[in-house]
């Protein structure tokens, strides 16, 4: 607001007017709201984007125009129209003068026109005969190169017909077919290279002459084809089987040796470029394996001796200096102790080493040189390149095995020798893999038909049902009893740290799935599930023994301190683990009725059997957890039985303590109070005794460490409520008997009554006397473990025992619920 200067207040103006007239105006501009710029609307003209598209929106134009009204806008379209009109109107008047001179300057065109049409038609004619005449000469040009062509084919299969005439001469000249002695049977490894490599051309020339018509020289000299086939693989196969024979015989010098290496790897070659793979591998199967086999007969005698030969006394094969007896890497062996077939495997492992893992390599290089490979690894011999482990070496050994070893091998009646002999080999079968040249031929091994075959032999799941028998016929023999008791103190050493016979035998079962001398890896499935039924049956006997579940489960103990409750969950939970709530439903009702000698030995009877279940389940629970923590489900489903047996426990040892406080009265002594009463001692002893605190052995030693704290706090709590309640009731009497005593006076003066001085040292005693007893009470507690300064129930107790008793302090106390 403006600034201004009030004029005095004369007689003129008696109501500054002026003043008034100054401030409004001041204010009026103070309030002026700055200017807004309006939106402009350019006028429709021929530059509007709306107009320049080649397609008209309507739509776009009217939201352009949003803030004009519709009788505007049909206004403005108006005005545009008539512009438009005008324009057009001008246009037509600046060229009228050409529109009307357009027809004059035409006049005379169409005889124009015509005249120039005439000579079209010879034009026309002259073309058409001309392209005649090039169509005829080009159809005699391409009949003419259409007959060279034939006449070049012709003439190429001429040639090729020549070339495979001068092949099959050349390679029966090679191969001494034509000579009446046969082909010299020696060293040829180069000239047999050379022969397939001719007789590779061959075959390129025959499938190629042969690619469109059947040719009848090709048929007419097929068996000659046939023959040089048949001998080059007769030649080659002789060749190879004299090389591997001799290289297996170790009767050779070093150089010869080299050459005879040499010679088995063009031979290698040789078979690979022919694709006659499974032809090498038939003359190692026959020369090398099967001569093994039948010089040393694979077979155990009833002694379990094997007859094997000496392989580790046969010469040394290697050339160089990784010789597998030369070279630290050679093939792990089996274990001998004992085990005459480990003795038969190694010998077959040294004899595959020696032998034939040298020649795998060179074949298994010579393949992957050549890019040979298998999309299809299916164990069924057509796959491209050698597969001499799998086709030779596993084929014949698994073979032999079966038909001479099969009664001994895979007797599954009897269980140990099965497993042993399973175990040794797989043993075997993967050392065997070992001297595999490469990871494929291990694949196209486990893929054979013979090692499925082989696998299929053992019956394992008839194994498994004689373990089955054996494992549960000794565990029902041990959960064949209907008692739950400890055993004795030297049997608790033997089966420690279980406390009953059947706990341990229930471990012993769970073990025995996993025992090196039970377990097969390919039935871990079974064994598994076998451990879990194990579990569940131990649950099963507990449930169907224990006296627990023939009480009245629908009472309930005392309440207790929440603190209290949840201490006692933590010992059933394990880390990470969420705390459940543990129902006191399950609990039996408390008794502090006296009971009879035949109550109380059932209460022995029930504290022993409980306390030994426990024992047991928690040791179980430990045991396993040590080796299997994936049971932990099934385990929690065992440790469930732990609250409700911990209750009747609890049940028990609350009612004991009870019992021990019936003695209590107030006593009134003619001396002050200098110790506890005789009963304080012998509230908590049931306890003491349960944990073998009293005479060093008692039901609950085992759950002592664990479980004597959280027992001793439930059963404080309870008593400590049923010691309030006796406080009360005898607090109340001795208020009775106050009051009484007031309303009486005494009837001759001479000898009055009972001195004031002297009622008040009686009460004064008692206040003193359950001030001991109490603290007794609460120093028994700790050296059970008991918090006894956080209770609140004691803390109340406490407080009741010191007041004097004219204090009014049983208004606030209150009996238990």
């Amino acid at each position: 607001m403006a600034a201004h200067i009030t004029a005095p207040i004369t007689s003129r103006d008696p109501f500054e007017l002026e003043r008034l007239a100054d401030e409004l105006e001041a204010r009026e501009h103070s309030l002026d709201a700055p200017p807004h710029d309006l939106p402009l609307y350019p006028p429709l003209a021929h530059s509007n984007p709306f107009f320049a598209t080649a397609t008209f929106n309507v739509e776009e134009f009217l939201l352009s125009r949003v803030h004009t009204s519709l009788p505007d806008l049909r206004a403005e379209l108006r005005d545009y129209l008539a512009v438009l009109k005008e324009e057009l109107v001008q246009l037509i008047n600046d060229d009228y003068e050409a529109f009307i001179s357009l027809s004059t300057d035409l006049r005379g065109e169409g005889e124009r026109l015509e005249r120039l049409k005439l000579p079209l038609g010879d034009f026309k004619s002259q073309i058409l005969q001309s392209r005649q005449e090039l169509s005829l000469v080009q159809d005699a040009i391409q009949s003419k190169l259409r007959k060279r062509s034939s006449l070049r084919d012709e003439k190429t299969y001429l040639h090729l017909l020549l070339k495979i005439s001068e092949s099959v001469t050349r390679l029966e000249s090679l191969l001494l077919i034509a000579s009446p002695d046969g082909p010299p049977r020696g060293n040829r490894a180069k000239h047999l290279v050379r022969v397939a490599a001719e007789y590779g051309q061959l075959l390129y020339h025959v499938s190629k002459a042969q690619a469109d018509i059947r040719s009848a020289f090709v048929d007419e000299i097929q068996w000659r084809i046939s023959r040089i086939q048949s001998t080059l693989s007769s030649d080659l196969d002789h060749l190879f089987s004299d090389t591997v024979t001799a290289l297996s015989t170790g009767k050779l010098t070093e150089g010869d040796k080299a050459k005879r290496m040499a010679d088995l790897t063009e031979c290698l070659r040789t078979y690979d470029a022919l694709q006659l793979w499974r032809d090498a591998e038939d003359v190692l199967r026959r020369d090398v394996l099967r001569e093994f086999v039948k010089r040393y007969s694979i077979a155990l005698s009833l002694t379990g001796s094997p007859i094997y030969p000496p392989v580790d006394n046969l010469p040394c094969l290697c050339v160089t200096d990784k010789c597998f007896r030369c070279r630290s890497a050679a093939a792990p062996r089996l274990d001998e102790v004992e085990n005459a077939l480990a003795v038969l495997y190694n010998n077959i492992l040294a004899f595959v080493e020696r032998d034939l893992k040298r020649i795998m390599d060179v074949a298994e290089r010579i393949s992957a040189r050549n890019g040979q490979e298998t999309d299809d690894v299916d164990g069924s011999g057509n796959t491209k390149g050698f597969e001499i482990l799998a086709n030779v070496v596993w084929a014949e050994i698994a073979r032999a095995l079966m038909d001479e070893l099969g009664s001994t091998l895979f007797a599954t009646g009897r269980p140990d020798e099965f497993r042993r002999n399973h175990e040794t080999t797989q043993s075997f079968i993967r050392s065997l893999q070992y001297l595999a040249p490469s990871a494929r031929a291990t694949q196209v091994m486990a893929a054979h038909p013979t090692f499925l075959a082989f696998e299929r032999r053992w019956q394992l799941p008839v194994y498994f049902q004689l373990r089955w028998k054996e494992i549960v016929t000794r565990l029902e023999e041990a959960l064949s009893t209907s008692k739950l008791e400890p055993e004795s103190s030297l049997k608790k050493v033997e089966i420690s740290p279980f406390v009953m016979t059947s706990s341990a035998a229930v471990w012993s079962a769970m073990t025995t799935c996993w025992d090196r001398t039970v377990y097969v890896p390919q039935l871990v499935h079974r064994f598994w599930r076998l451990m879990l039924q194990i579990l569940s049956r131990y649950r099963t006997w507990i449930e169907s023994i224990l006296p627990l579940f023939q009480f009245d489960l629908s009472k309930s103990l005392p309440p207790v301190s929440e603190k209290v409750r949840l201490a006692f969950e933590s010992v059933q939970l394990s880390p990470g683990e969420t705390p459940k709530a543990v129902s006191r439903a399950s609990t039996p009702a408390l008794q502090v009725e006296g009971n009879s000698s035949e109550s109380s030995a059932a209460d022995d009877a029930l504290l022993r059997q409980c306390a030994a279940v426990i024992a047991d389940v928690k040791s179980l629970e430990s045991q396993t957890l040590v080796l299997w923590h994936g049971l932990r489900a099934t385990l929690d489903n065992l440790t469930a039985l732990i609250p409700p047996l911990s209750s009747q426990i609890i049940s028990i040892l609350t009612r004991r303590a009870s019992d021990a406080l019936q003695p209590f009265r107030a006593m009134s002594n003619k001396r002050p109070p200098s110790e506890p009463s005789f009963f304080v001692g012998g509230v908590l002893r049931p306890i003491r005794a349960f944990f073998g605190m009293e005479l060093g052995d008692g039901y609950g030693t085992p759950l002592k460490e664990e479980f004597m704290r959280l027992y001793a706090e439930e059963v404080f709590e309870a008593v400590v409520q049923k010691y309030i309640f006796y406080v009360t009731a005898m607090r109340k009497k001795e208020e009775s008997l106050r009051k009484l005593k007031k309303g009486k006076k005494p009837a001759f003066s001479l000898f009055g009554g009972v001195p004031k001085e002297h009622d008040g040292r009686d009460e004064e005693r008692i206040r003193q006397q359950m001030e001991l007893d109490v603290e007794a009470f609460g120093k028994d507690a700790e050296a059970l473990g008991v918090d006894v300064q956080g209770s609140l129930s004691f803390k109340s107790l406490y407080e009741m025992a010191i007041a004097p008793l004219d204090d009014g302090i049983l208004e606030d106390a209150s009996a238990p619920s």
